[in-house]
């Protein structure tokens, strides 16, 4: 990235179901759902919003394996995506195992983001 210009960071969990992607696209969703950037087209190159570069960087605690990359950078709705994937994030206890609700055992899987965006 050239010119990085703003960086937000957010946090995702999946409560119920133990699912990693869930938790990484509610903490990326969580990084930018209070932002608008609309003099971004102004600093572009060409004013396009396809030159925009976003790093999504994920701090995942377990089943790296199991996140659904596409997913992921499906969730940002403009610019060329990439993502990093790191240690981090927290294991911790719901409390309760509810079958029903996808449930294999008492564990919220809890993701950190960090999105960056520039050129």
């Amino acid at each position: 990235m050239e010119q990085l210009m703003f960086i937000e960071t957010g946090m995702g969990i999946d409560v119920h179901g133990q699912d990693i992607t869930t938790a990484a696209v509610r903490a990326i969703k969580n990084a930018i759902h209070f932002n608008s950037m609309p003099g971004i087209r102004t600093v572009l190159p060409d004013h396009n919003l396809d030159n925009m570069k976003v790093n999504v960087k994920l701090a995942v605690p377990c089943d790296k394996d199991k996140l659904d990359m596409e997913t992921v950078k499906a969730t940002l709705p403009y610019g060329q995506v990439t993502v990093e994937i790191m240690d981090g994030g927290m294991l911790t206890t719901s409390g309760i195992v509810l079958e029903e609700k996808g449930d294999k055992n008492d564990l919220m899987y809890i993701v950190v983001a960090s999105v960056e965006v520039g050129y």
